[in-house]
């Protein structure tokens, strides 16, 4: 060992009550915590840790600070010696905070509960951010907390954490850009949410600047709904779902009857991007079949694609049940859509899917629809 990591070297440093002895004190000791030379065994390291928790009192803060930053990625320092730095003031606590992988969840919740909302923050900004203290942070944190939060899109927030936040967006605005922007918010969720801040955004059009009402409401309307589709295609669940689909279809795996199976398990957003894959259709224009019920339009599609008259019907009742529940009296919608299955000529099919291919607004299809009908 180096003569400046020797024992007589360390005490004669400890015994200098000047800053300066102190503060070659503390890097003498975190260098042997970091080094990669193997300077201290096991035994060695956990006598450090333990003079390190007894000395670190005496520091000044800013040697402190120093200490915390130049320790914040060790893996090496007792749980003492962390949370002790944790719970310091916070030019101490933040680089342990937000980069120590020491810490437990129950050491930040321990934290979150009793230090200020500027330690708060730091653990929000986490590498990882689990739901238990995501819930903490939530429950005990001010706005800017919460911001940071939701922003990060490494912390994992649990579906009442996000029903409650996407509440509290009605009031506090600067929560609903960065809620609209997470993977893991439902459709139905940023559906609400995009409905209320276009109707906020109204309110402040109409007080400040002398408009049409009608004219905005409707051009409002166009603007919400479209993004909320674009929300439903790219974002979150969907996003997730496209993914799955693209990837088996790489792999030649994509079949109909992974649709049929996803509709029986209930995964409706990975049967819907199944559905728009297998037919190159949007998966838009899937979605507003499904959800409008538009079963003519279903039967198009499907009679383009090829499908059996029977395995048609198996979506169909699929379908049927999910939008109606499983007591939907389906024998005589069915026999109605299987006498429409059969009298579309397979090539209107696909002339009529090829032109929603394009960027086709679909109140159009609907006309072509009963053309080729």
């Amino acid at each position: 060992m180096d003569d400046k990591y020797s024992s007589q070297g360390m005490i004669k440093l400890a015994q200098d009550s000047s800053q300066g002895s102190k503060k070659v004190l503390m890097e003498n000791i975190s260098d042997l915590f970091l080094s990669s030379e193997g300077r201290l065994n096991d035994h060695e390291r956990v006598l450090m840790n333990d003079i390190m928790v007894k000395l670190i009192k005496n520091f000044e803060k800013t040697i402190r600070a120093s200490l915390a930053e130049r320790l914040s990625e060790s893996e090496e320092m007792s749980i003492e010696l962390v949370t002790m730095l944790a719970n310091d003031h916070i030019e101490v606590a933040q680089p342990i905070l937000e980069k120590s992988s020491l810490l437990k969840d129950e050491d930040l919740i321990e934290t979150i509960r009793n230090r200020t909302d500027a330690h708060r923050l730091s653990i929000a900004i986490r590498a990882h951010v689990s739901t238990d203290v995501s819930g903490e942070l939530i429950e005990h944190g001010n706005e800017d907390v919460i911001e940071a939060l939701v922003r990060n899109e490494n912390a994992e927030l649990s579906k009442a954490s996000i029903e409650y936040l996407v509440q509290e967006s009605r009031s506090v605005d600067r929560f609903q850009e960065p809620l609209l922007n997470r993977n893991d918010l439902s459709f139905e969720l940023a559906h609400k949410m995009y409905w209320w801040v276009s109707a906020a955004l109204r309110r402040k059009i109409v007080a400040e600047f002398d408009v049409d009402q009608t004219i905005l409401d409707d051009a409002l309307e166009m603007v919400t709904k479209k993004i909320a589709n674009q929300h439903d295609e790219e974002k979150g669940v969907m996003k997730k779902a496209i993914h799955l689909v693209q990837k088996l279809a790489e792999q030649r795996k994509l079949n109909f009857d992974f649709v049929v199976t996803s509709l029986r398990q209930e995964r409706i957003n990975v049967a819907v991007a199944a559905l728009a894959e297998l037919s190159s259709l949007s998966v838009k224009i899937i979605w507003r079949v499904l959800r409008e019920r538009n079963d003519e339009s279903l039967a198009v599609i499907s009679r383009a694609m090829g499908l059996e008259k029977s395995q048609f019907s198996t979506m169909f009742l699929l379908i049927l049940q999910t939008n109606s529940g499983p007591k939907a009296r389906s024998t005589a919608i069915l026999n109605t859509m299987l006498n429409l299955y059969d009298r579309i000529k397979p090539d209107n099919a696909r002339a009529a899917v090829r032109y929603w291919q394009r960027d086709f607004n679909y109140q159009e299809a609907q006309m072509l629809l009963k053309d080729a009908s």
